[in-house]
């Protein structure tokens, strides 16, 4: 089991090891402490992407060694496919269903918490369930704390009958849209778990995120953006070689200092 007391720092790696195998370290890293303030009973929202897919793998092996009863929704395919492998029960959704907590990773965060996610195109469902979780966790690598959102392309789904006027109010917004490709397909549209389409939009940075998010969303036929203001309460990445809880208005902390969720 986890200990949220003890929480694990950045061994070194050996010298051949590169940015990307020392980045999933941090990943690695960031779930773990996550996993450790995971409570007996929860309800889970499950994120999707390769820092969530660590999450869930660790979360499986928790629960199978007994230490933990949790079960989850997840906010993909992928990750309610990787849930069962390890072993999570999954919950329909339903109404009235919320979650305790939330954890999923990001494209990009800001020191305010603001978020561009959607890289893995599961926007839609993270929005769903995260806007319904009393708390969203996100876990992180270094690289994905900047400055200023806008330098990740800001995803889309959209409804393929819109496309057109989508993209060409995207356009007049200075977004310069890009209809994403499949990776298996690169001559078919990539799809949404929801079978909508994705747009990659390339605002460079975002002076008000806010002021955008209100743009996007008033465009008929934009199922959901990837602009996730106002949801997380908590970030957990390395910094320093050591995790650090970054919260909105406040200086980064060890995260060794919590016992459990901050703020909760």
């Amino acid at each position: 089991m986890t200990d949220p007391t003890n929480t694990p720092s950045l061994t070194p790696l050996p010298p051949a090891a590169n940015a990307a195998q020392a980045l999933d370290h941090e990943k690695q890293l960031a779930a773990a402490v996550a996993v450790g303030w995971v409570r007996d009973g929860m309800t889970l929202g499950l994120g999707t992407g390769s820092t969530a897919a660590h999450f869930i793998r660790q979360l499986g092996a928790r629960a199978r060694a007994g230490g933990l009863r949790v079960r989850g929704t997840a906010t993909s395919l992928a990750s309610e496919a990787l849930a069962r492998e390890v072993g999570i029960p999954l919950v329909e959704p339903r109404r009235g269903l919320r979650f305790d907590l939330a954890v999923d990773g990001a494209d990009e965060l800001d020191a305010g918490l603001r978020l561009i996610k959607g890289g893995g195109g599961a926007l839609l469902r993270e929005k769903i369930i995260e806007t319904a979780a009393d708390y969203l966790l996100v876990i992180a690598d270094s690289s994905k704390l900047v400055a200023r959102l806008g330098a990740f392309p800001l995803p889309l789904e959209v409804v393929p009958f819109a496309l057109p006027w989508v993209l060409d109010a995207v356009a007049a917004l200075g977004g310069a849209p890009v209809l994403r490709m499949g990776k298996t397909d690169p001559a078919q549209p990539a799809l949404s778990d929801q079978h909508n389409l994705l747009v990659d939009c390339h605002f460079g940075e975002i002076s008000d995120p806010g002021a955008l998010a209100l743009r996007l969303q008033a465009i008929p036929g934009v199922a959901g953006h990837g602009l996730f203001l106002g949801l997380a309460r908590a970030a957990l990445l390395v910094q320093d070689g050591q995790v650090r809880v970054l919260r909105p208005g406040q200086p980064a902390r060890p995260a060794s200092e919590f016992e459990a969720l901050p703020g909760k």
